[in-house]
């Protein structure tokens, strides 16, 4: 009997569960091509280089499949080597509890006038984008702002057409620069105050 509640009492969640809108990422098809201009293995540095993404329908697909498609966000994603004992970046089916692509590239909405011609958004890596190994990926999103397809750079595994971006890290050599400058100052000043001070006593007696 407690096995048959047991069995209810998961069903009727997942019953609650889709009728709030959870959006599964095994449930959608991968109606987008999207390439990204670096290469297999190519190291881009944060706050410096630029990553160009392209993006479209893809052509094996009726033209129909686009017509709910209201926007498309492109975003970068963890690959799975730099997910490994990393919690906050892990993937999961449920969208909205996935944390594979937590960087935005770009939101613009979706022309399915371009037919086969694709979008395309140049991105100059942001200075906060950590160490890692990435593939772009893009969502289209319905009016209700529910994902329906997907695209992305690699496979459907995460292993190839992978790069990695190189964070940035410690010091700049010009703050370290500023930094000796302002100590060698402090204490220069400090060693005349002391000097003055004892002038100014000797000059007393």
């Amino acid at each position: 009997m407690a096995s048959r509640l047991h069995i209810a009492s998961l069903l009727l969640f997942c019953l609650v569960e889709n009728c709030y809108g959870a959006v599964l990422f095994s449930s959608l098809k991968r109606t987008l091509v999207v390439t990204a201009s670096p290469k297999a293995g190519e190291v881009l540095k944060a706050g410096e280089e630029q990553i160009t993404v392209n993006w479209g329908l893809n052509q094996s697909f009726p033209a129909s499949t686009d017509s709910a498609y209201k926007t498309v966000k492109v975003k970068l994603c963890y690959a799975p080597l730099s997910q490994e004992d990393r919690s906050w970046r892990k993937t999961n089916n449920d969208l909205s509890k996935d944390k594979t692509c937590q960087h935005s590239i770009v939101s613009k909405p979706y022309d399915s006038s371009t037919n086969n011609v694709k979008q395309s958004f140049d991105w100059i890596i942001e200075r906060d984008v950590p160490t890692a190994t990435y593939f772009v990926r893009a969502y289209a999103y319905n009016s209700d702002g529910d994902e329906v397809g997907y695209g992305q750079t690699t496979d459907a595994k995460k292993t190839t057409n992978l790069f990695e971006i190189q964070g940035i890290s410690g010091r700049h050599a010009s703050l370290d620069i500023a930094a000796a400058c302002f100590s060698a100052f402090s204490l220069v000043s400090l060693l005349g105050f002391f000097y003055l001070e004892k002038k100014k006593a000797k000059m007393s007696v």
